[in-house]
């Protein structure tokens, strides 16, 4: 993708259901990238009603678009520091929730620090599970994938 944004919208095949609305960016780890992250994150979500334009929900509420930043700017951020090789960030909108997916080259997944509120930095997992009503983190044949849902 080359930092190029896709977005691509897609209903189910038998045409029963929700559609649903994503898109992903590839980043290089340039400077602005989690800036650029982040903007797309808001941007895609205040732009698109839920549910994909089916005429179910209206706009993303204010709150949920603030957690998805959030959320984007420290799997993000994680990513391009631990990892080699370029991010690949998707967003995908549907009826019921937003889902965040972040790829990148290094296979190791990631593991929270314990709870420490004497500990400078190192605190994004923590926030990011704090935040997630799912999150899970899979291997793949070339890296990782880490996902995260926020109901909407």
């Amino acid at each position: 993708m080359n930092g190029e944004t896709k977005t691509v919208r897609r209903t189910p095949a038998s045409g029963v259901g929700v559609g649903v609305v994503e898109t992903a960016v590839e980043l290089d780890g340039a400077d602005g990238s989690i800036a650029r992250a982040r903007a797309l994150t808001a941007d895609f979500l205040t732009a698109a009603p839920r549910g994909g334009g089916q005429g179910s929900g209206g706009a993303v509420p204010a709150r949920t678009v603030d957690l998805a930043r959030l959320v984007v700017s420290e799997l993000v951020t994680n990513a391009l520091r631990h990892a080699p090789g370029p991010v690949l960030l998707r967003l995908r909108l549907a009826a019921s929730a937003v889902e965040i997916t972040v790829r990148d080259g290094d296979p190791a997944l990631p593991r929270p620090c314990a709870p420490d509120p004497t500990r400078i930095g190192r605190h994004g997992l923590e926030i990011v599970r704090a935040v997630a009503d799912e999150f899970h983190a899979v291997r793949e044949t070339a890296g990782k994938r880490v996902v995260v849902r926020l109901r909407l």
